[in-house]
């Protein structure tokens, strides 16, 4: 597996506003989740010519959602319910950095996927790490180790078909994006 290329470390305050709060981190994380199977569906929507993509973008849908349908069934065993979405102000900040143009929006959707793949990769490691032994510990490492493989798909895709020159040199100024991006973020029981 690579190694995360984030260039900015979670803060060990976020860990704690998370177990301060498991059940408002749970029902984020449930968006959060049902919100990756979309974006998926999105991408081989937009993308019907791209035959790996396509596939792949398929079987990651029907991953997320999984991780919805598990997510939710932590959520129901501690008496919650489901709220309505939010918008996550880190994705949201995060997509105003992408650029217009067919093949530059194309890879900055690609790349942007694969950092906050990467973030959530990060941030489930430490929940998992935070959290007593047992299922819901478990749980939480097998979801770390879903995201960093989910990082390293988009990223596998770029390189797939893009120019690797126009890839390396994006990638550096997203990761800045990124990094800024979560050093300005309020601390909270969610996700991002």
């Amino acid at each position: 597996m690579l190694e995360s290329p984030l260039r900015f470390a979670t803060p060990p305050a976020w860990t704690t506003a998370v177990m301060g709060n498991f059940d408002g981190f749970l029902l984020d994380h449930a968006t959060a989740e049902k919100k990756a199977s979309g974006m998926a569906i999105s991408m081989l929507s937009h993308y019907p010519d791209r035959t790996e993509l396509v596939s792949a973008m398929a079987d990651l849908a029907i991953e997320e959602l999984t991780h919805y349908r598990e997510v939710l069934k932590w959520i129901h065993r501690r008496g919650l319910i489901t709220t309505p979405d939010q918008k996550d102000p880190y994705v949201g900040a995060f997509r105003q950095s992408l650029r217009q143009g067919s093949d530059i929006y194309f890879l900055d959707r690609l790349l942007t996927a694969s950092i906050i793949e990467a973030r959530g990769a990060e941030r489930f490691a430490l929940v998992a790490e935070a959290l007593e032994p047992g299922p819901l510990k478990k749980f939480y490492q097998s979801i770390a180790r879903s995201e960093a493989r989910h990082f390293e798909l988009f990223l596998e895709l770029a390189q797939r078909y893009l120019d690797h020159d126009m890839i390396a040199q994006r990638w550096d100024e997203l990761l800045d994006i990124e990094a800024g991006i979560v050093a300005t973020l309020p601390i909270r029981a969610a996700l991002h």
